[in-house]
């Protein structure tokens, strides 16, 4: 069937009047470069030869002359005739896979060829006469028997290649691509039928990004061609780069050379920070750009290239050298085909109207003309190729040449499998195979979905559910020539099967850097954040471009360009990098610190003063003045003060849990007996006092025994309020990481604030009646009076612990436990010095004072 026949733009089917009803013939034909051979089944090929395309004008007043191609690429490129190349590289494979007896047996292959000339326009109709075929006319009116191509090789252009597959979709014409790279044509749904030999751009931008990754390239700029193939490639590249960096700029190229817009990307180019240049286009549209850089002199930029260009020879020359080398590439992969170049060699042009390709090229080749004026040289024919020294015969780097290679033995191995087929076993309703003489295009494109073979160079060709090849790349580097020119060489491949962390493997020694330090550049917008500070991204610019701040105290960032900080556990404390925690620092008052070592000497040595005190009190026993002050109360006071200078040594050293509890026991009970033992003694020079007046019989009711009882009373009283303590709400060490951050303090928690608060208030009140009772026995004759001192040791007592409190809760750590200390040695030694220390003075230094005689004549004296 040619369904597609009624659909062509520009042909039409007309009744030959000669014969009305009985045959057809075509209005008109294309004005097409091309070549033709016959063959049981024709391949068609879209190629690329000529670069310029003259389009008529039109008036709309007579009929438009077609347009046509001018010249082949400017001669001194030296990739001149590459598209040429490619499509004598098609009659290679077809006359290859002729004369295999393996493959295709007993059925000869012919080919129809066109030049595109870079155009749309031209690409389409020769697609369209593909197609349509170029018969002049048939008589076959029901359209049976196979078409004129069963699938087309080519175009090598994105844009052509989209417009082309949106008709031939319809009909489900396989077409298979050997250079267009546009991921979009991977959209099955759009493009049922399209299938390549060049993998999509999607891999390509993955292995660009792989390189930029590898030598942290995160700040890049960004330049595409403005058509299909740079605009899809841009927008991949944003989505995937978008993963570790940033796009510094994004610029698209123009397709008309505007110099003014030109000059303008070059001036964003020199102005930007990014040291690394990413670039998606053909050739034609760099060809200003690359001008104007040398024009402007700027250097010091890598730059990357996509497979467009990064073999293109028309920029490997001298004066480019300084601007681009040290570029690096993406390159399809280089193959080779042997007997390619022998064959290349052969041609001959015969003349033919349609082999005219052949004529055209031979023409352009030797600068001659066939048909010749006088001013023209004229071609013979015979000319050799092969000291021509063209980039036509140059097969030493097949990339395009190789993919078209492998496109025809796709086709011819998927004609061969659908042509293979089993009655019973086809893939076509009720298990139907095809027929060579009624072979339709869309038969062939299961078989060719599911072609896998092995070529003479030993890849794999095979496609992906999208109609897509193997994903590999050769990774080219721009490197100085012998002769000062530009030579790609391969250092690297980015295999996509590969693992992961294997698909990119670079020979990271042979690569040419062109920079001043022969080392890869530094792309990047702001430093690295180092452990310990975190990235602030600053507001309106890209992600890639933020401050560096300094993790909080107690934060920490281990890594570099952390985004945030992260908080330390709670036993541990940020080091002053920030970047790892470490343990904080204990503090508690030690034994081996000069503070702890101080108090601990001042509490041994007040409790030593007690233990001479007593052993002075107990020598002196019998004489009057241990006798007059109850020496019984002043023994039990004097072991009372030891305990409480010696308890203040359970405030120092670690917290342990029989410390907390024993420390504040202890302290309370022993101050507690202390005091007791202090109002007993008042009363009793109070009572005294009133037993020695006329009629006085207090000390009666006060003696020994009452003594006694009511200074073990007082204390078991403040026994009781210590187990109640304990019992309910016992003290325990605690870690206070609250008070100071950086530092775990430890200390012992009190379980009770009412517990503590009625252990000192119960101290606080016996002292308060001390010194009431004292303080109103002053004036007391002397010789029974002892009144002063107590009232003045107990003046000392509360100043010391009034001053206590608001010391004690602004104290931090350890500092808190040294007030403790301080306020039970100050107040211990003031009881011990204004109680004890007259009487020590008279006893040791005076002991003629020490007399009954002496103490009753001081009262004699004083009336």
């Amino acid at each position: 069937m040619r369904p597609v026949l009624s659909l062509c733009l520009n042909l039409a089917l007309a009744w030959a009047s000669a014969a009305p009803q009985t045959a057809c013939r075509l209005r008109e034909r294309f004005s097409l470069n091309g070549m033709y051979r016959k063959g049981d089944v024709i391949l068609g090929g879209l190629f690329e030869v000529h670069f310029l395309t003259v389009f008529p004008e039109l008036s709309f007043t007579a009929e438009p002359n077609q347009p046509r191609c001018e010249s082949f690429h400017l001669s001194y490129f030296r990739l001149n005739f590459r598209g040429f190349q490619a499509a004598q590289t098609m009659v290679f494979a077809i006359e290859e896979i002729n004369n295999n007896p393996n493959l295709l047996p007993n059925i000869t292959l012919g080919f129809h060829l066109y030049d595109n000339c870079l155009k749309l326009a031209v690409a389409f109709r020769a697609a369209t006469a593909l197609l349509s075929g170029t018969e002049e006319s048939f008589s076959d009116l029901r359209c049976t028997g196979s078409p004129p191509v069963l699938g087309i090789v080519g175009d090598p252009g994105s844009t052509h290649s989209i417009a082309i597959s949106s008709v031939l979709g319809l009909f489900r014409v396989p077409m298979v691509s050997y250079f267009a790279t546009c991921s979009c044509l991977s959209d099955r749904q759009q493009y049922p039928s399209f299938f390549r030999t060049i993998p999509s751009d999607a891999f390509q931008v993955r292995a660009m990004v792989q390189i930029l990754e590898r030598y942290g390239w995160k700040w890049v700029g960004l330049l595409f061609s403005d058509d299909d193939y740079g605009v899809h490639a841009a927008q991949s590249f944003h989505q995937e780069v978008s993963r570790f960096g940033c796009v510094a700029f994004s610029e698209m190229l123009p397709h008309d050379n505007d110099r003014a817009k030109v000059q303008q990307i070059v001036g964003i180019i020199r102005r930007s920070t990014a040291r690394v240049v990413v670039a998606f286009s053909p050739q034609a549209y760099l060809l200003p750009l690359t001008e104007e850089i040398a024009l402007q002199n700027l250097t010091e930029r890598q730059w990357i290239a996509s497979e467009a260009w990064a073999t293109a020879a028309v920029f490997h020359t001298r004066q480019l050298l300084p601007f681009l080398g040290g570029t690096l590439g993406i390159a399809i992969r280089r193959g080779d085909i042997p007997g390619l170049q022998d064959f290349l060699l052969s041609l001959r042009p015969d003349f033919d109207p349609g082999n005219n390709m052949v004529s055209i090229f031979w023409e352009e080749m030797f600068s001659c003309k066939f048909k010749a004026d006088s001013l023209d040289k004229v071609c013979t024919g015979q000319e050799s190729l092969e000291g021509t020294g063209s980039a036509y015969i140059d097969v030493s780097a097949l990339r395009h040449s190789y993919n078209v290679y492998k496109a025809v033995y796709a086709l011819a191995h998927a004609l061969h499998d659908l042509l293979g087929c089993k009655p019973g076993t086809g893939p076509f309703p009720g298990h139907s195979c095809a027929e060579l003489h009624t072979l339709q295009p869309w038969q062939l494109v299961p078989y060719l979905q599911r072609v896998n073979f092995t070529t003479s160079f030993g890849d794999q060709v095979s496609f992906d559910k999208n109609g897509d090849a193997l994903a590999i790349y050769d990774v080219m580097n721009w490197q100085r020539a012998a002769d000062g020119t530009i030579r790609a060489v391969t250092v690297g491949v980015f295999d996509e099967s590969a693992p992961p962390g294997q698909k990119l493997l670079l020979e990271e020694e042979n690569i040419f850097w062109n920079f001043e330090s022969h080392q890869p550049p530094r792309s990047i917008c702001s430093e690295p954040c180092p452990p310990g500070t975190r990235k602030a991204i600053r507001k309106g610019e890209p992600v890639c471009c933020f401050d560096c701040l300094p993790c909080a105290d107690g934060e920490i960032s281990n890594q570099t360009d952390s985004r945030e900080c992260y908080r330390c556990p709670v036993d541990f404390w940020s080091n002053q990098l920030r970047d790892h925690c470490v343990p904080k620092e204990i503090e508690f008052l030690s034994f081996q610190e000069p503070l702890g070592i101080s108090l601990m000497t001042i509490s041994v040595l007040g409790a030593c003063i007690c233990a001479v005190t007593l052993s002075v009190f107990a020598r002196h026993r019998n004489t009057p003045v241990v006798k007059a002050n109850n020496s019984e109360l002043s023994f039990l006071l004097l072991l009372s003060l030891t305990l409480c200078f010696l308890c203040s040594l359970l405030f120092i050293g670690q917290p342990q849990r029989w410390t907390c509890q024993l420390r504040h026991a202890a302290f309370g009970i022993s101050f507690a007996l202390s005091i007791s033992c202090i109002l007993v003694k008042t009363i009793v020079v109070v009572m005294a006092f009133k037993a020695a007046r006329p009629g006085g019989n207090a000390m009666k009711w006060f003696g020994v025994q009452q003594q006694r009882g009511t200074v073990l009373a007082f204390t078991v009283i403040q026994a009781v309020i210590c187990v109640v303590w304990l019992t309910a709400a016992s003290p325990i060490p605690y870690k206070n990481t609250h008070s100071q951050n950086s530092k775990i303090i430890y200390e012992c928690a009190v379980g009770s604030i009412a517990g503590f608060s009625a252990l000192l208030g119960y101290i606080g009140l016996l002292a308060a009646v001390s010194f009431l009772l004292a303080f109103l026995a002053r004036n007391l004759p002397d010789n029974f009076n002892e009144a002063k001192f107590i009232t003045f040791s107990m003046l000392i007592f509360c100043a010391v612990w009034i001053a206590f409190v608001p010391a004690y809760i602004s104290s931090p750590g350890k500092y808190s436990d040294a007030v403790e200390i301080f306020a039970i040695l100050a107040s211990s030694f003031g009881l011990l010095g204004a109680i004890f220390a007259p009487k020590c003075f008279i006893i040791l230094l005076h002991p003629e004072k020490n007399t009954k005689k002496a103490l009753m004549g001081r009262e004699s004296a004083k009336k």
